[in-house]
C-alpha cells in the first residue's frame, strides 16, 4: 500500500526495526548518518536500499528537518555505497519513491541503488 509522506513517522516500519536490529538484513554499510543493505525482493541484480539512520518519512521531510551533517552524511553514504559495490562503471540508477503517486511502500526515506544490466528508460510509455 503507497505510503502518504505527510503522514507522521511510524516506528513500526520495517526499516525502522531495521535499525533497531529487531529484524536480519543483509547490510553492506553502516555508521552514524545511514545504514545499506540488499533489498529482499532484488529487481537488478544489484539492489540496495540506503536508509538514513534518523527518522524520516520522505525526502521532503528529510531534507527540511535534518541537520547539515545528516544530510552530508547520507548523500556520501550513498556514493560510498555504489563504490564499494563495483557499480560505478558502467552505472547505476538511483531511485526514491515518495508518496502515494511514486508507490512508496515504507514510511521510511530510502534509496534504492539499481545496478548490474542495462536498466531501460526511465520511465515506462
Amino acid at each position: 500500500m503507497p505510503i502518504d509522506p505527510t503522514l507522521p513517522y511510524d516506528d513500526q516500519n520495517v526499516f525502522a526495526k531495521i535499525l533497531r536490529g529487531e529484524i536480519p538484513a543483509k547490510k553492506v554499510y553502516e555508521d552514524d548518518y545511514a545504514v545499506a543493505f540488499h533489498d529482499i525482493a532484488p529487481q537488478a541484480p544489484h539492489h540496495i536500499l540506503v536508509i538514513p539512520t534518523g527518522a524520516y518519512v520522505s525526502w521532503d521531510d528529510f531534507s527540511g528537518n535534518a541537520s547539515d551533517a545528516e544530510i552530508a552524511g547520507f548523500v556520501r553514504a550513498v556514493g560510498a555505497v555504489a563504490r564499494a559495490a563495483g557499480v560505478v562503471e558502467p552505472g547505476y540508477r538511483l531511485l526514491a519513491n515518495i508518496g502515494v503517486d511514486a508507490g512508496q511502500e515504507v514510511p521510511h526515506l530510502h534509496v534504492h541503488i539499481f545496478a548490474g544490466r542495462p536498466l531501460g528508460p526511465m520511465l515506462a510509455r
